[in-house]
């Protein structure tokens, strides 16, 4: 069943913005009376009846239930800003995966440095994916890609977390050695093409983030959030 995003909620109706009732009536040729998934971004699914008011789509809600695919525990990705279009990959997969936030970083070995202009226009294009692979995987919200932070705000941020984890190239200790049943809320951070430095590594540890390894290969930094995300996932029962 096709499935969109919508807080504008009115009663028993979804009033669905300009851009996803022309998707739906040009691309997806639904008609009326047709069944639709609407999504308040609060993991809550609501079935509807589409119905068009000229251009736009209205949907009469049928019936409401709560949305079971978001994961039991929220992990946010704090990941330091890779080259090119890789981000892009990252946040599309990490979304999938059931991220909750993920945070650019900027540290000391990134070679891409957007100035604050460009950047802006980046996280509207990161946004948007999020909000695409959101429908696409069946979320109850879209994850937010939140304004890039130095990498001393990141570790601060981190901090608030049950469980704060930086991936190094260097090693450290392994996923399995952790009990994960009481964790609610983990944040972790991957570097970029160059990984960390070892001040980073060192700060880092000082302020009690845990440093971690992935294995005895160097993963590419578009590679170790998926794989870091995943093993989370499973690690965590929501795989």
């Amino acid at each position: 069943m096709p499935r969109f995003f919508c807080i504008d909620k009115e009663n028993d109706t979804f009033y669905l913005d300009k851009e996803d009732s022309k998707h739906i009536k040009k691309s997806l040729r639904m008609m009326e009376g047709d069944s639709i998934t609407i999504c308040d971004k609060n993991g809550y699914d609501y079935e509807c009846i589409l119905n068009y008011d000229g251009e736009n789509v209205v949907a009469k809600i049928i019936s409401k239930k709560e949305n079971d695919t978001e994961p039991s525990v929220k992990i946010t990705l704090y990941q330091a800003m890779p080259k090119s279009d890789k981000f892009e990959m990252i946040v599309q997969k990490a979304v999938e995966l059931g991220v909750s936030e993920i945070v650019p970083v900027m540290t000391n070995r990134c070679i891409s440095r957007p100035d604050k202009k460009s950047m802006k226009k980046k996280i509207e294009r990161y946004n948007k994916i999020s909000l695409s692979a959101s429908k696409q995987s069946g979320r109850g919200i879209v994850p937010l890609v939140k304004e890039m932070v130095s990498f001393k705000e990141a570790i601060e941020q981190m901090k608030k977390s049950d469980m704060a984890i930086m991936f190094y190239e260097n090693g450290g200790k392994n996923l399995k050695e952790f009990n994960y049943k009481d964790i609610k809320s983990i944040s972790f951070i991957v570097g970029s093409e160059g990984g960390f430095d070892a001040s980073e590594a060192e700060y880092a540890s000082k302020n009690d983030i845990i440093l971690m390894g992935l294995g005895k290969r160097i993963l590419r930094c578009e590679t170790a959030p998926i794989a870091a995300l995943s093993a989370l996932m499973l690690l965590t029962d929501n795989m």
